[in-house]
């Protein structure tokens, strides 16, 4: 066997420039599969941390069927005391209480429809981006001052800017009698999505529920986790104890599926990227071994006439595949670790971008342990099972065929 392993070796590096070539082009489509592999992960990690930070949470509490009609008078049952017992949950990082409802805000210049959420400055900013994402202003101050936060488009629309009074309309809880409060706009804010910063407003809570008449009752209570793995383990009890007494807990992978379908799609697209790839380095592969089989025929020959038996001769060949691959697999790792180098100091800047959500920061690779053992052994599987097609060619070759044509 030490004897095959050597002949594999010493026969690979006869000729050196095609096979550093070869083991360049293998490792090439190993560093792609690599690199591919981190920034998809890297991409989905940013939309998720994007989606979850901005505004969402990592999960979210509201009364059973609230999501579906927005009915003002479905507040969160025993919210407040939900509330503090999140605040005390050992899993649970950050809280913030919302309340949620249509509304009609009316400047001199137009009118212009958006979800109205009433929101505690304090717990808001430890869990949100919004006081970050302010363009102009100020983040709210205190939980009843009558100031307003409107997104850039909004603001737009209404031809409003900082300072000028707006009237905010919005029906009661109960009886549908419609509300009318007059605030002054504190903040403009620049989401990035087109559905936010043109449909969404702030306002604190406790003006919020008083002119909603729901008497310190909430519609939405967002959370995020100390570690947020536990945010998609949809089978940890704490959801099951939050949707209790007809409340509905759900994670971000229910609140927002286009992401988990995403995740999904990606590690398909994974699959897709890496057999198109696989399948370009299996032309490589059996064409550096046949080119190095036919200038070796006339010793295939003499060894198959000394006693080599077909067996033996096609393990050699499989054992140099074999070496290819562990050259290539070398080549390809250090490629990979300089070409994600460098994309994780630079990063790739998609900001602005919108998919699922609006990209803000740019794109970083995220590498794994498994990007850097399974793919190369599934890489040397590979490489040795595409050489089994010269080595069975080497195998049935005829000691006096093969002489003859390696004169």
């Amino acid at each position: 066997m030490m004897l095959f392993v050597k002949l594999a070796w010493r026969n690979l590096f006869r000729n050196k420039r095609r096979t550093i070539l070869a083991g360049l082009m293998i490792g090439l489509g190993l560093a792609a599969m690599i690199t591919t592999d981190a920034v998809m992960k890297g991409t989905i990690d940013n939309m998720i941390a994007t989606a979850t930070s901005s505004f969402l949470g990592e999960g979210q509490i509201h009364r059973d069927g609230f999501r579906k009609t927005f009915e003002v008078e479905q507040t969160i049952v025993n919210g407040p005391a939900l509330f503090d017992k999140l605040k005390k949950e050992p899993l649970i990082r950050r809280a913030s209480p919302r309340t949620a409802s249509f509304g009609m805000i009316t400047s001199p210049a137009n009118v212009q429809s958006v979800m109205l959420y009433g929101i505690d400055p304090a717990d808001e900013k430890e869990l949100s981006k919004i006081d970050d994402l302010l363009v102009s202003g100020a983040y709210l101050a205190t939980a009843d001052e009558a100031k307003i936060l409107l997104g850039e488009k909004t603001a737009d629309l209404l031809e409003v800017g900082l300072g000028d009074k707006i009237v905010v309309t919005v029906a009661q809880a109960h009886t549908g009698e419609l509300s009318q409060e007059l605030f002054r706009v504190g903040g403009i804010f620049r989401f990035g999505s087109r559905q936010m910063d043109g449909g969404m407003a702030f306002i604190p809570l406790k003006r919020s529920q008083e002119m909603l008449k729901l008497d310190g009752g909430l519609h939405e209570i967002a959370f995020s986790f100390h570690d947020n793995l536990k945010s998609e383990d949809t089978a940890l009890p704490l959801w099951s104890e939050l949707s209790a007494g007809g409340n509905e807990a759900l994670s971000w992978t229910e609140l927002v599926s286009e992401l988990a379908m995403m995740r999904s799609m990606t590690d398909f697209s994974l699959y897709l990227v890496g057999i198109i790839l696989f399948g370009i380095v299996a032309v490589g592969i059996v064409n550096t071994l046949f080119m190095s089989l036919y200038e070796r025929m006339f010793e295939f020959g003499v060894m198959r006439a000394v006693g080599t038996r077909p067996r033996q001769a096609a393990q050699l060949m499989v054992m140099e595949a074999g070496a290819l691959a562990l050259i290539a697999i070398a080549m390809g790792i250090v490629i990979a670790f300089i070409v994600n180098g460098l994309l994780m100091h630079y990063g790739i800047d998609y900001s602005g971008s919108e998919f699922v959500v609006t990209l803000r920061d740019p794109i970083y690779p995220v590498l794994t342990v498994t990007q850097f053992t399974l793919y190369p052994l599934l890489l040397f599987i590979f490489t040795c099972l595409v050489g089994l097609y010269p080595a069975i060619y080497a195998a049935r070759l005829t000691p006096a065929k093969a002489m003859k044509r390696g004169l």
